[in-house]
């Protein structure tokens, strides 16, 4: 509550006083309206003094015991202000003096006593929303965000035009992560004061989290024409030019935030990312450390820095660098339970020790380094591995897991001795760029039945079989880049080849197209988790897919994968390679600096119509 708000309820009173015909109490209102001025623009001795003046007069009196309160509340003397303000409501306990003294004991962090004290206002008057709204301010400051949220909605209930509680409202429940419900409430809040920067800002923050770019662009533009210095504003705008893939648009908004504040790391760190999608790694490399040398414990730079490691090759310092990610808030840290025992990261001996590997991040990135399970094995360790249930049914089988658990909030585990993320076995193996585990397909051969069903609805094998994954999850930070349209796919479905979905969940826009093609096989909905996706990949010859975790399984099943990648690509694609390190059968079609995957699927038509070919002929496939 600024102090304009604060003393809304006093100038109240001093203007009543003075229009009051006792010319005692018109003077008093008339003084009580100078300390009000003088506090409003600064001047608290100024303001201290005309109080005693006033009480030197009338020592009784209420609403000046009140007023001294309040100019040594926005002083910032919260003691004082408790000590006046309590005084006041001696002589008379009005709401308004009830206001000043819970924004006192909460200043103090007294939260407990400052929200009794708003209780009683509220008791006092039940439909004012004011009071509604200072009560859950206080709630705010106190931390408690549910709590806050009610007494918001309670302020919009009796006040539907109270713009900055429809505002607390949609910033309490981004920070939830209720981001319909949160642009519900900033476009209300953003139709009230249609001029307020702070919540064109944050609606914009919203549409660009909910992957609705344009109307997020535009809502930032917009605040930055109110507010052009504000530096949130500016970097999120960076941000969503930097999503729609509008990169140099989105450097220069990153440099202009930079001439405001040269100094800043955040900024810093947003720059060198844009550059690194520039390809311009050495001044990535730079920034990233530049903002580090600032501020030393500024993990996204880390984390970033650690990234571009990885993509260069430089697993030593990449894999380590990656760790930071568990000093993260809460919505980025990785989903991994809490546990007792110590991590272990390739120091301790396992001989006859108990591992739990859990997932921690994606799908693929578990099927990726379930390759590390029997080495751990090998080192005398009864491995437990936890992953989401649609993995369980085919990860539990690969050689050295002792048993799996579905990674779920209600799991019982079993006693265990150490614990280890299942992306942080690269670090514990030590693994370097000449040394990662990809001799040989390390998943199991799936169940020979359900093959011998999907190859029989399949029919004669006498074209080539490819299987196409054309988009992944919609919830990935880089997916507008990574996935595409059916649409665009099926410029290569000319080609004289068996074609089979293998995509799961397909987008709104795609399940049309998808319905209306005679040339996909479509066995999708009989892909009940990664076992039966594996024994539908065990019929086919090729999958073409983007960067999913359906081109891992592929993979780790010693099965030929064409990769469809993005010009800013995965760490673990490395950079300018058209093989993959980690899968021998991958070869990588990437786009070039146009960024678009039409010229990407030319490439690989011709390709596809050659390999067709042969496979009808009988020549041996490549």
């Amino acid at each position: 509550m600024n102090h304009h708000e604060r003393c809304a309820d006093a100038k109240a009173e001093a203007k009543m006083q003075a229009e009051t015909p006792a010319s005692g109490a018109q003077a008093l209102g008339l003084l009580h309206a100078a300390v009000l001025k003088d506090t409003l623009e600064g001047r608290f001795l100024d303001a201290l003094s005309r109080c005693q003046h006033a009480l030197n007069q009338y020592p009784d009196n209420a609403d000046t015991l009140h007023l001294t309160g309040l100019v040594h509340l926005e002083a910032q003397q919260p003691e004082l202000a408790v000590e006046w303000t309590s005084r006041a409501l001696r002589k008379e306990p009005k709401p308004a003096y009830l206001t000043t003294l819970g924004f006192a004991l909460s200043n103090l962090g007294r939260h407990d006593e400052a929200l009794r004290v708003f209780d009683r206002a509220i008791e006092s008057k039940p439909d004012d929303a004011q009071l509604w709204w200072q009560r859950g301010s206080a709630l705010m400051t106190a931390g408690r965000t549910p709590e806050a949220l009610a007494s918001f909605e309670q302020t919009l209930k009796f006040d539907s035009s109270h713009a900055d509680a429809a505002y607390r409202c949609g910033h309490i429940l981004h920070g939830l992560g209720r981001l319909d419900e949160a642009l519900a409430y900033l476009t209300r809040s953003a139709g009230l004061q249609p001029r307020s920067a702070l919540t064109l800002y944050l609606r914009a923050l919203v549409l660009k989290e909910l992957n609705r770019l344009d109307e997020a662009l535009a809502d930032n533009l917009r605040a930055v024409e109110l507010d052009p210095a504000n530096l949130d504003s500016i970097g999120n705008l960076g941000a969503v030019l930097q999503a729609q893939g509008r990169t140099e648009e989105a450097l220069a908004a990153y440099e202009r935030a930079l001439r405001i504040r040269p100094g800043m790391p955040r900024m810093i760190t947003n720059r060198a990312s844009v550059l690194a999608e520039l390809g311009r790694l050495d001044e990535a490399m730079a920034d990233y450390r530049r903002a580090l040398a600032i501020a030393p414990g500024y993990a996204e730079a880390s984390w970033n820095l650690a990234l571009l490691q990885l993509r260069q090759g430089d697993f030593e310092a990449g894999w380590k660098g990656r760790e930071v990610r568990w000093t993260f808030s809460e919505q980025l840290k990785p989903s991994y339970p809490k546990l007792s025992v110590p991590i272990w990261l390739g120091e301790q001996p396992l001989a006859g020790k108990t591992i739990l590997v859990c997932s921690d991040e994606g799908l693929g990135d578990s099927i990726q380094y379930a390759r590390y399970l029997p080495m751990l094995a090998e080192r005398g360790a009864r491995v437990v591995l936890a992953v989401e249930p649609p993995l369980g049914p085919l990860l539990s089988k690969v050689e050295g897991v002792a048993e799996w658990l579905p990674k779920l909030s209600n799991t019982v585990l079993p006693a265990i001795d150490f614990h280890c993320p299942i992306t942080c076995m690269p670090l514990a193996f030590g693994t370097r760029l000449d040394s990662i585990p990809a001799g040989k397909a390390y998943l199991p051969l799936p169940a020979p039945d359900l093959a011998q069903a999907f190859d029989r609805r399949l029919g004669a094998h006498e074209k080539l079989r490819v299987g196409l994954v054309w988009s992944g999850n919609p919830k990935h930070q880089n997916d507008r880049n990574r996935s595409m349209p059916l649409a665009t796919l099926s410029r290569i479905l000319d080609i004289d080849a068996t074609f089979v979905s293998l995509q799961k969940d397909p987008r709104s826009r795609d399940v049309g197209l998808l319905r209306e093609r005679r040339d996909i096989f479509d066995l999708t909905s009989d892909l009940t988790d990664f076992a039966a996706t594996a024994a539908l990949i065990s019929c086919l010859d090729l999958v073409i897919s983007v960067d999913t975790s359906v081109g891992h399984l592929a993979g780790a099943l010693g099965k030929p994968v064409w990769l469809l990648l993005p010009y800013m690509s995965d760490f673990r694609w490395l950079i300018g390679r058209h093989d993959s390190p980690w899968y021998p059968a991958h070869r990588l079609f990437r786009q070039t600096a146009t960024r678009e995957y039409e010229s990407v699927l030319e490439r690989v038509r011709a390709e596809l119509s050659d390999l067709a070919g042969a496979f009808r002929t009988g020549r041996e496939l490549r």
